[in-house]
């Protein structure tokens, strides 16, 4: 690739058009749906022209992955954010759950972003590909923090969070957030209790 087109692509992922939509996209998607959101509605309130849209996007589905990268890269940024707090991967999971209990409450409040997206996109495809690794990255993610922690079963115990954290996002759009989210804290931080050596 050369340097024009390299620095050609970087300016269009940080073009300010781009970012609207993006954020247009997040919005409606995570809180009215992806299939029910066209794309008309996100052109509208992004503020920008139809030819804008498909310069930056290839199409729907286009904005529908870019979204849910940004979900993904969200949730990275927390185990990120954790790690300079410590390096120790005890205090490191006791800080993901608190931060997971803080987005059950804060930020996610209508649900899991890719569970929802799941739903509207049964069939495999690029939407179903994206989905599945975020969700190894994360169970993996997961399994090596308990490993480090020195639990037994690390890959049970990732797996057994990563069913909790689906539970609560789904339990705290149904239930409310603030009945869930110290659920959610307590039953994890319980499990990795019971783990201990």
């Amino acid at each position: 690739m050369s340097s024009t087109i390299a620095a050609s692509d970087a300016a269009t992922h940080r073009s300010p058009a781009r970012r609207r939509l993006l954020e247009a996209a997040t919005q409606l998607f995570y809180n009215e749906g992806i299939h029910s959101v066209g794309v008309d509605r996100i052109i509208e309130e992004a503020g920008v022209t139809r030819a804008t849209m498909y310069k930056q996007f290839a199409g729907k589905e286009g904005l529908v992955l870019a979204y849910l990268e940004g979900e993904d890269q969200g949730l990275r940024a927390l185990f990120a954010h954790a790690s300079q707090a410590s390096d120790d991967p005890e205090v490191l999971l006791d800080l993901v759950v608190a931060g997971i209990e803080q987005d059950i409450r804060d930020r996610h409040t209508r649900g899991c972003p890719f569970i929802n997206a799941a739903a509207e996109y049964p069939d495999e495809g690029p939407v179903r590909e994206l989905i599945a690794d975020h969700r190894e990255w994360f169970r993996e993610t997961l399994r090596q923090l308990a490993a480090g922690a020195g639990l037994r079963d690390p890959e049970g115990v990732a797996a057994s969070l990563v069913l909790l954290r689906d539970a609560a996002l789904v339990g705290g759009y149904l239930d409310g957030q603030a009945r869930v989210g110290p659920a959610f804290a307590r039953t994890a931080r319980d499990l990795i209790a019971a783990h201990k050596g």
